[in-house]
């Protein structure tokens, strides 16, 4: 089955515009998803009048882009703001403010690209695949509902959802009449990444969508996320708690603390030469499957700040034991949109025009934490 074959129908919202058209449009040199100072903050009420007397700021200014063709990655301890990232980049809540731009297109601008329209070449696939899903519907219907919605027929929907779930390693025959509650962890998610895959979309977003999974079952949705990447040339942005699995699939890797981008680069330099010292201590978490090798005291402790009134400067300086004055009084700053070479960080220690790391090249201050040693 070939991409031409799967095409949806164009749906009114469209007017004279054919998604299939808007494919190839911005070329190759021109990133897939450009993040420009996203931003959400949710209110927190109170009083009588029920009025605003805080905010959480879950995300706070994260700029970033995403190359065609790649994996991006994105990691960092929980609450630190990756699912509303997910869900600011489909437009499921609102920004406050910034700008989304898809392949050239600002979206949800005047002369810009609808958000219904990017929606059908951007999809999500989420961490609960049991309440993803209709447990009303059946499975064949599931896949197929969405390329109904925008303008297929009943005929041409229903074909598209069975040649996607043998795609996705799922008998149609077998599991198409099937409920939800019929099916184990791993297949439900395999439905859900068809349901994602039946609009032909060009980005799908993962967000934990392995986490709930034995390892084994992980193992094999990974596997098959790789295939069908390769497949239908997918770009993909790939949310995870789990350091090795997106060390596996990933091609660049964004880090974030507490709303913030603090750390971005490709997947190689990211782990071997980690520049912000909560990536380091991140990747220091991880348990080695060497017995000799343990952690003697934790890599980092303590919870995160309150993201309601976030330190001021940098907002990882109350847990890093690099701080300066400096990182008290002035918040370091991303330098610019990372590409898919670059490599950078917002950390005052770190010196973009050398690449140098003061955190990083500081052996004899290195936290006791972070290094591993034989007992």
């Amino acid at each position: 089955m070939s991409t031409t074959e799967m095409a949806p129908a164009p749906s009114p919202a469209l007017s004279e515009v054919d998604v299939r058209d808007a494919r190839d449009r911005g070329g190759e040199a021109q990133p897939m998803l450009i993040a420009r100072q996203l931003q959400k903050h949710f209110p927190i009420t109170g009083g009588v009048l029920n009025r605003a007397i805080g905010h959480v700021r879950a995300v706070d200014g994260v700029s970033f882009s995403v190359m065609k063709g790649e994996t991006l990655g994105v990691v960092g301890e929980s609450g630190c703001g990756k699912s509303t990232l997910a869900r600011l980049l489909m437009h499921l809540i609102v920004p406050d403010s910034g700008e989304l731009i898809f392949d050239g297109e600002a979206v949800g601008q005047k002369d810009g690209l609808l958000v219904r329209d990017m929606r059908r070449l951007m999809q999500m696939v989420f961490q609960d695949s049991y309440s993803s899903l209709n447990p009303r519907m059946p499975i064949e219907d599931s896949i197929a509902y969405g390329k109904t919605v925008h303008g297929a027929s009943s005929g041409e929907a229903k074909d598209a959802a069975r040649e996607l779930m043998k795609k996705v390693g799922l008998d149609p025959n077998l599991f198409g009449p099937r409920y939800p509650h019929e099916l184990s962890g791993g297949q439900k998610q395999r439905v859900n990444i068809a349901r994602a895959l039946v609009l032909e979309p060009r980005v799908v977003i993962l967000d934990e969508a392995v986490s709930a999974l034995d390892k084994s079952v992980e193992a094999q949705v990974l596997n098959l996320l790789r295939y069908l990447k390769d497949h239908f040339n997918l770009t993909y942005v790939f949310i995870s708690h789990d350091l090795n699995v997106v060390q596996y699939v990933s091609d660049r890797v964004l880090v974030m603390y507490l709303g913030e981008v603090v750390e971005i680069g490709p997947v190689d330099e990211i782990y071997a030469n980690p520049k912000h010292p909560y990536t380091t201590a991140l990747l220091a978490s991880r348990l080695s499957m060497d017995p000799d090798d343990r952690v003697e005291e934790p890599p980092l402790v303590g919870d995160p700040p309150n993201p309601i009134n976030p330190p001021s400067g940098c907002r990882f300086r109350t847990r890093c034991q690099f701080a300066e004055k400096i990182c008290e009084v002035e918040k370091p700053v991303l330098p610019g949109y990372a590409t898919a070479m670059e490599h950078v960080s917002a950390c005052h220690m770190y010196v973009p025009q050398s690449g140098h790391s003061r955190a990083a090249s500081l052996a004899g201050k290195k936290p006791q934490a972070a290094v591993r040693s034989a007992s």
